[in-house]
């Protein structure tokens, strides 16, 4: 197919229902029954029909992106984006980001679907090797633009010093968020006392390797 016959994904209001239907069809039909569960299966749970899935993702790749993408972005949503956004106004950076850091792990921690997408995502991958490739084709930026968004507004006032967008933001996931990710998805748990520390002592590390140096 060439690329001028490639159509646009539908637009509007209507679509935009539909299409938020069938990510969350999607969503728990995943968790239920891997990635194997059929498009007309999701169409049908979704209310509507396979072609209308198609037209919105063009292949179940696409859609399980678009399901997993969604449910990494749910804790920054609310008081966690809050907290994000309110970082440029700050005047104590460390303080704040302790305190963004704070919510945001809590609202992973208390996201059981989270940690099960997580976890589908590393038991799918082998299996379906295009899962991750269309995981990396839309980039870290994409994936997670509330962080991507705090991080450049504090670069561009030079309160961070950010020469790479794409590792700084994997880099402040690593430290504050995939620990209780990779923990949870085997079996093991990180209490109260041991996750604020993380927290506090993570934040200080990004900030010693982020910070603005001494001219």
């Amino acid at each position: 197919m060439g690329v001028d016959s490639v159509k646009p994904a539908p637009s509007g209001p209507r679509a935009e229902l539909k299409r938020r239907a069938i990510v969350r069809a999607a969503r728990e039909l995943f968790l239920r029954d891997g990635f194997g569960v059929g498009m007309d299966t999701i169409a049908a749970a979704a209310g509507v029909s396979k072609v209308t899935v198609y037209n919105h993702f063009g292949s179940k790749e696409a859609l399980f992106t678009a399901v997993i993408t969604d449910a990494l972005d749910e804790p920054l949503a609310g008081e966690s984006s809050a907290a994000l956004e309110s970082l440029v106004e700050a005047e104590d950076l460390r303080s704040a980001l302790v305190d963004a850091a704070r919510t945001w792990v809590h609202a992973v921690r208390t996201n059981d679907e989270i940690i099960a997408l997580h976890s589908l995502v590393a038991a799918e991958v082998h299996r379906f090797p295009e899962l991750g490739e269309a995981w990396r084709r839309r980039g870290t930026e994409s994936h997670h633009p509330a962080v991507a968004g705090a991080l450049t507004a504090l670069a561009e006032q030079g309160r961070l010093e950010i020469p790479d967008l794409q590792v700084a933001i994997i880099q402040f996931y690593g430290l504050l968020v995939f620990p209780h990710m990779v923990f949870t998805s085997h079996g093991a748990q990180i209490d109260e006392d041991l996750t604020d520390r993380l927290i506090t002592k993570g934040v200080d590390m990004y900030l010693t390797h982020y910070g603005p140096r001494d001219r």
